[in-house]
């Protein structure tokens, strides 16, 4: 089976600035595939390209068969998109919100009702049709913004952000539906995030730095090639503990928020020798096992966080100014 998502080359320069250099991927169709990616590193301007907001300066890009510029109708129609920040309508109730999107992608009239009714039914808000979106809660408001997105059954459903600014509960409820109908429809999921327990639900996740692919891989595979267990911590003289840890075991150490952290093998057995020889008084000591969030900053010396606002809006106004567009 071909993939549903093939980027082969794809390139985007402003003026003189690569801002995604030749990038090559593919997602394979009931896929849950995580895009991560610091502030800067081209992610977003991938993810406008890929579903037709900006068009490429090189590359190609298809997506359920379809060329990205060539036939941008057709992958419009295959595609659903959920921003972190909300484009409902709030003066509208949830069902108006709805069928202004069946007559966008053209959903037939004859089933629109139908599919209203279904995807009210699988996000648990089937008794909230006629109120109005502003008396919705954040979580609400999510839960519909992902009902809209499958109106018209996607093959791909972009996920930008989707539980930023929610309550860990919340979180947990929404992930559940994603995941309801993902199993239901068979969608495949293209992911972006900064809480990594989503980004471990991934079946793969690519990472992207300064417009490049600089990783992909399961999140497992990812977490093994950091290298070893991660030892934590925090001493009377952390400068001179840091020169010591480097000279002494030939480790690479990370000075942050008044903790040095390092990897090695075998944590267990090290750390015996390690509190009994170590020179400088420790405070705190902590093994544990790689996370993505090390992965993260092992890859792109960096911690992932939240895109500026001002991305988030260009993202939302394009998608805005596509619809007022239609299907040119």
């Amino acid at each position: 089976m071909d993939p549903i998502i093939e980027v082969k080359g794809l390139k985007k320069d402003f003026k003189q600035f690569e801002a995604v250099k030749e990038v090559d991927f593919s997602v394979e169709q009931g896929e849950i595939f995580g895009f991560l990616g610091p502030n800067g590193a081209g992610k977003s301007t991938t993810i406008n390209m890929l579903s037709t907001m900006l068009k490429p300066t090189g590359g190609e890009a298809r997506i359920n068969g379809f060329d990205i510029v060539k036939s941008r109708n057709d992958v419009r129609n295959s595609i659903g998109i959920i921003f972190q920040e909300t484009t409902l309508d709030d003066k509208l109730t949830a069902n108006e919100n709805l069928m202004l999107h069946c007559k966008f992608y053209g959903v037939d009239p004859s089933i629109r009702e139908e599919r209203i009714r279904e995807v009210l039914h699988i996000v648990d808000l089937a008794d909230k049709r006629k109120q109005i979106v502003e008396t919705f809660s954040g979580g609400m408001k999510r839960r519909l913004e992902i009902a809209r997105g499958l109106l018209h059954y996607p093959k791909v459903l972009f996920l930008d952000e989707p539980t930023v600014g929610l309550d860990p509960q919340t979180r947990s409820h929404i992930w559940e539906y994603i995941l309801k109908l993902k199993e239901k429809a068979g969608i495949t999921i293209f992911l972006t995030t900064h809480y990594m327990d989503e980004a471990e639900i991934c079946d793969r996740i690519a990472v992207m730095d300064h417009g490049e692919l600089i990783a992909l891989d399961t999140p497992y595979e990812l977490k093994n090639k950091v290298g070893g267990d991660v030892v934590e911590i925090s001493t009377s003289d952390n400068e001179a503990a840091q020169a010591k840890i480097e000279q002494n075991y030939e480790r690479n150490v990370k000075n942050k928020d008044n903790r040095l952290t390092f990897h090695v093998t075998k944590g267990d057995e090290f750390l015996v020798q390690f509190v009994r020889e170590f020179e400088v008084p420790l405070h705190s000591v902590n093994l544990r096992r790689p996370t993505l969030n090390d992965v993260f900053l092992h890859l792109t010396g960096r911690e992932i966080r939240e895109e500026t606002a001002s991305q988030k809006e260009i993202m939302k106004r394009n998608m805005k100014m596509s619809m007022r567009k239609g299907r040119r």
